[in-house]
Order: structure tokens, then sequence, then C-alpha cells
């Protein structure tokens, strides 16, 4: 037994060393974590055979599939396109309160990267005094209901794991009301602090192409003026690779030879121009999709592609997608598009062929931002269905008619029976990673049971049974959570760490409750790091945010933050 205890927290501690190292490969690293647990034999099939069927973890999954079919009707753009006018505290207090309000019942990925184009292309305002509050109000928001963040799914998962029971709908709601309100204005005030960065075309539209010159292109002996490349609407030649040879900037009076590759930036809806040319052929032009298809997406940061250039990860067989074009935090990129070394948050237009729905590889590379192919949007019934079913399935689960698991169950059946989800987009969007977190999560807190680790701690924390320490130990739990947030994103951290909060609990012997939402509050308090929270790593390439952007207003945020959990959590959810 106690070589049990021993190896287990061995594991338990390489657990969280790898997620620190291996920041980008929280799967990886919860992946190897279930491989030790099951060849140790440190829990039973049957613990491994329900902490992957974990009421909880399904609901999470069918929660993230049916918000599928919201993502593709115009509810959220029809919204988008009423948010912002010529007024920024009208523009601000609209984008705050549609962003809180829509991130507490769908997905605020979603939220955000239908917000992030508008925003990033509206001719009233800085799009820098906007993204950063954007992506904060969605974090905000998700804590607000128990379906409003994949964190406090997480947390429910494990609790009813841990319980045998679940939280309600509205568990969060009165601490999180409370956050939204306070951290609300302190970004209010905080604006001032926010960056003015002009989105001139070399920033917000500054995606760039490359296009080849082919040996028999009528472009070949003739001046750059002579061919018009020059005069196209907001495209612009910003340089020419020759033979390995940077030529930057382009002269007017600059020749064109066979095979030069020409670098152009700007907006990538312009793209089509360069078709105008003879024997000129764009990077992707092989797919035969370069007149549709076109999808915008942003290297995540577990990408496999970081790091790497796309002609040696062999790309178009990876994805069955070309790269169209690169956009990079408001840097020029330089060079041909297939030398450009990736870096996670980079934005890129891909030219998608038909196989690139049903690859199971997309969702884990990248966020989809827009550009889905047009036959794929819901409108007319279809829409009113997916909407008009998504809000009475969670009406009807917050007002305790309907079980959640049950309704979403019937929902995503008839999603599909209406063909307003196919088989292909969920086999491509499956959260598999999510699911292997949650459950190697959920397995190692078995095995601390089973290996007496937890008896352990709660013996040991049994000596100090005084108030003071049952709220210093409170702290710690929050602290320690919120650390690990922003270095190894909220997802792990909250899985991680719930055991280590519900085992404290027992140990003083005091109700699980406040330790519970100490940690689940805590794991969506990523305010400082562009790369705790997925929404944060979208606005901060689209907003050219730098990270002392984060910390200058992310920091009082927090603070603020911090104090609300820590005070009123105790009030709503006693020791």
């Amino acid at each position: 037994m106690l070589l049990d205890a021993y190896i287990t927290l061995g594991i338990f501690a390489l657990t969280i060393i790898g997620l620190i190292v291996l920041q980008k490969r929280p799967v990886a690293v919860f992946g190897a974590t279930l491989v030790a647990l099951i060849a140790c034999d440190l829990v039973t099939k049957n613990q491994l055979l329900t902490s992957i069927a974990n009421p909880g973890l399904i609901t999470l999954i069918l929660l993230m599939l049916c918000s599928l079919a919201l993502e593709k009707t115009r509810l959220l753009r029809v919204i988008a396109s009423k948010t912002i006018v010529d007024s920024y505290y009208s523009t601000w207090f609209r984008l705050f309160g549609i962003t809180t309000f829509f991130s507490s019942i769908l997905n605020n990925t979603a939220v955000v990267a239908t917000l992030l184009s508008p925003i990033r292309n509206n001719p009233h305002h800085f799009a820098s005094k906007l993204l950063l509050p954007l992506s904060y109000a969605s974090i905000l928001g998700g804590t607000l209901t128990l379906i409003g963040t994949s964190t406090n799914l997480i947390i429910n998962s494990m609790y009813i794991e841990a319980s045998g029971q679940s939280l309600s709908f509205f568990s969060f709601t009165a601490v999180g009301a409370i956050l939204v309100l306070c951290c609300g204005v302190v970004m209010f005030f905080c604006n001032r602090m926010l960056p003015s960065i002009e989105q001139n075309k070399a920033t917000s539209e500054g995606y760039f192409i490359d296009a080849k010159v082919s040996v028999d292109s009528q472009l070949v002996g003739y001046s750059v003026e002579v061919n018009g490349l020059r005069h196209l609407e907001s495209l612009f030649l910003v340089e020419i690779v020759r033979a390995g040879r940077l030529i930057s900037p382009v002269s007017p009076s600059e020749i064109i030879h066979p095979s030069d590759r020409l670098i152009f930036c700007g907006d990538i809806t312009k793209l089509l121009q360069l078709g105008q040319f003879s024997g000129l052929e764009i990077f992707a032009e092989k797919t035969g999709t370069i007149n549709s298809n076109l999808t915008e997406v942003v290297i995540r940061q577990e990408s496999l592609l970081v790091g790497r250039t796309l002609k040696t990860t062999g790309f178009r067989a990876l994805f069955d997608a070309a790269v169209v074009a690169i956009r990079r935090d408001g840097e020029r990129v330089s060079g041909k598009l297939g030398d450009v070394v990736i870096r996670s948050g980079d934005f890129l237009v891909l030219a998608v062929g038909g196989d690139y729905k049903s690859r199971t590889n997309i969702n884990k590379n990248f966020l989809t931002l827009s550009g889905v192919e047009p036959e794929s949007r819901i409108n007319g019934w279809k829409a009113c269905f997916c909407v008009g079913g998504f809000l009475t399935t969670i009406v009807m689960a917050a007002i305790g008619v309907l079980d959640l698991l049950e309704g979403l169950i019937l929902l995503l059946g008839g999603l599909l029976f209406t063909r307003c989800l196919t088989t292909n987009e969920i086999v491509r969007r499956f959260p598999v990673d999510i699911w292997l977190v949650v459950s190697s999560a959920i397995l190692l807190s078995n095995a601390l049971v089973n290996s007496g680790v937890v008896e352990f701690i709660g013996n040991f924390i049994g000596q100090f049974n005084g108030p003071q320490y049952i709220y210093t130990a409170f702290i710690l739990v929050y602290l320690i959570t919120w650390v690990m947030t922003e270095f190894v994103t909220n997802n792990a951290a909250a899985a991680l760490m719930f055991p280590i909060g519900y085992t404290v609990a027992l140990g003083f012997g005091v109700d699980v409750l406040p330790f519970v939402m100490a940690v689940a509050f805590a794991a969506s308090g990523s305010f400082i790091s562009p790369y705790g929270y997925q929404t944060n790593l979208m606005v901060f390439n689209a907003g050219n945010y730098r990270l002392n952007d984060f910390i200058k207003v992310g920091l009082p945020i927090s603070v603020v933050y911090a104090l609300v959990v820590l005070i009123f959590v105790p009030v709503f959810f006693p020791f």
C-alpha cells in the first residue's frame, strides 16, 4: 500500500512537471498519466470505464457538439453587426453585455471568433481598444452558469465522480454575477491603458500572399510598373524572392524574371485579382479550390506545426488544404511562404479540399475563425430549429424540467436527423483532447484514493482544524490553481487541482463546495497571460498586442477577481 502511494504521488508530480515543461502538449502529458496509472495497476477496470463515461464529461462533450450547429447560423453574426456604433462607450457597453450573456450559454471561443472580424475591421474605433475587453468579457460570462465554460463542466464531471451528485445550472451564478459587475467596472476604467494601435493595411489586412512567376509568364521581361503590379486594389507588392535573394523594397522599374516569387501584402478578400495575370501561380493554386472554400484559422499553441515550416510538415497531405496567406502579430513575414517558420497564434488562410472537413486533426492544430464553406451555413427553418432547440434545452434544464444530459442527447439526435449537423462535422470537431484530459484526471483522483494518499493527506490536515487554517488553505488552493491556469491552461489546471481541493476539504472535515468553487473560478481567471486561455490567444494576435498590454490591464482585473472569489465564495458556500 505504501509503495502504491509513493508511485501515485510520483505520477502526480510528474504530471505537473510535464504540464509546465510541455505547455503546448497537455494532451500528451495526460495520456502518459493514463497509461502509467493502468500500467502500475493503480486503478481498476471499472474505474477506467466509469471515468471515460462520466455523466458530467459526456454532458460537456454533447454541449460542445450541439454548439457546432449554432456556429453555423447567422445568430451571432447578426448581433455582431448591431454591436459597433459611432460612440466608443456605447460600443463598449454593448460589446460587454452581449459577450457576457452569450458566453454564459454558448462556447465562448465561438462567441469571440464571431465578433473578432467585425471589431478588427470596424471604421469607428481602434480594434485594440475593444478586442482585449472582448476576451475578458467572454471569460467573465463563462463564470455565470454551469455550461458557460468547459472549466465549469470539467469541475462538475469530477464532482459527480467524487460525490455522486451534480452541481446545479445556477451554482456559479451568484458569485459569477458579482465577478461580472466588479471586474467589468475595473475593465471600464482600465480602458485608458489599452494601446491605440492603428489598424493599417500592413496590420489589420496584413496577410502575406506568395505567388510564383512561371517560366512562360507574360510578366517576364517587363517591369513592375508596366505589368500593372503597383495598381492592385488593397494588395501591395512588398518584396521579390529571386534565386534565394530578397529584393525589398520593390522598385517600380524592377524587371520580372522567370521563377520569381512575388510576395504581396494586403486584403485577402482581394486575392482573386492576381488571377488576371497570366503565369502567376498562387502558392495554393494546385488544390483547385482557390476560388472558394477559403477558411481563416489561427495556429494553436500545441499545434505540431509550431517551430516548423509549411514545406517540412507536409501540410497538404496532413490537412487536405494549402496555405494561401499568412499574418503574424502585425509583423512583416518575409520570404517564401513555404519557408516561413510557423508560430503559435499565426493567422493562416487555407484553401481547403474536399477531405478537409473529415480530417480529425483540424481542431487539434487550428482554431477556425471564419470562412466556413457556403453549403455548411444554416438558414431558414433549420436555423430556427437549431437556435430554438438549443435555447429550449438549456432553459428546461435550468428550471429542472429536463435533465441536461438527456436533453442534449435528444437535441443532437434532432440536429443529425435534420442534417443541421453531419457525422463528418462531429468526427472532425469531436473534442478528444478534453475527453482524454478529464478522463485521465478523474482516474488520477481514483488512484489517489486507492493508494491511501487522500486518507493520509486528510489525517495530516485534520491536525490543523482551526478556522484560520481552513481559510488559509482555501486561499492557497485558489492561488495555486490560478498560477497553474496562467502557465498550463485552464482545463488542465482545473482537472489537476480538483482532487487537491477536494481532499483538503475532507481533511478539514468541512463542506467541499467552497474548495470546489475556488478551483473552478481560479481556473477561469486567466487575464495576465495570452496563452492561458484560447480567447486571449485569439485577440493577442488580432489586436497586435504585446505581453505588457495583458499585464497592465489583466493584473488589476486578476486582483479584483481574486478578492471577489475569496470573499464571496465562503458567503454563498459556507465552510
